[in-house]
């Protein structure tokens, strides 16, 4: 089983964030990709009535699970214009990787929002998602699944290496970690936590709506 090793890094993370010098809501990042929130930690795929929120690491297999399962149901709501979807991609297990996999993924899906096409780049991030505990994904390798979802411009294959939004990765997992996110997928509905499946977070929009 990986989860042991996905906890051993979640926990590493959350010792060396907590410590001192380490807590805190961050600075902003020199940087943030275009389309995010005000605050600038995540990603909003659509406009509507009651905001969710969807915090992943495109290392964890259990968002994986998420994004297959519930992914299409929340991308209908938001072209419904039901919900205001916000994805905050973290990087809780850069480790559980040899080279630093969360991060730049995260980063990646950055430089696809900054092209409008956040939304289909998780996708096929997740569809193709290495497993843990090894190398992740090259650079090359998220380039050529950008172009995939229609990535071809040359920006997007320039800025992939360059990792521009690392450190924006690193800014979006504090500001979860000190909102008291503590694990990959975690979902809000109008702020308030529910289970991470497509049935009751629907169930919690409704109810915000009556």
């Amino acid at each position: 089983m990986r989860l042991p090793r996905s906890m051993t890094a979640l926990l590493l993370l959350a010792l060396a964030r907590a410590a001192p010098g380490g807590g805190g809501v961050p600075a902003a990042p020199p940087r943030v990709p275009a389309h995010t929130t005000p605050e600038g930690d995540g990603v909003l795929v659509s406009t509507g009535p009651v905001r969710v929120d969807a915090y992943i690491d495109f290392q964890c297999p259990f968002c994986r699970a998420f994004e297959l399962s519930s992914g299409p149901a929340l991308r209908a709501m938001a072209a419904e214009g039901v919900i205001n979807l916000v994805f905050h991609p973290m990087d809780f297990l850069d480790e559980a990787s040899t080279n630093h996999y969360s991060s730049r993924a995260a980063s990646a899906s950055g430089c696809a929002s900054d092209a409008d096409r956040f939304s289909e780049y998780a996708e096929v991030l997740f569809a193709n998602q290495p497993p843990e505990g090894g190398p992740g994904l090259t650079d090359d390798q998220l380039v050529e699944l950008g172009a995939e979802v229609g990535l071809t411009e040359p920006t997007f294959a320039r800025a992939v290496p360059q990792h521009p939004y690392v450190p924006w990765a690193d800014s979006v997992t504090r500001r979860a970690m000190a909102r008291g996110v503590s694990g990959t997928p975690t979902t809000l509905v109008a702020g308030a936590p529910v289970p991470a499946n497509a049935r009751a977070i629907a169930t919690a929009v409704a109810a915000v709506v009556r």
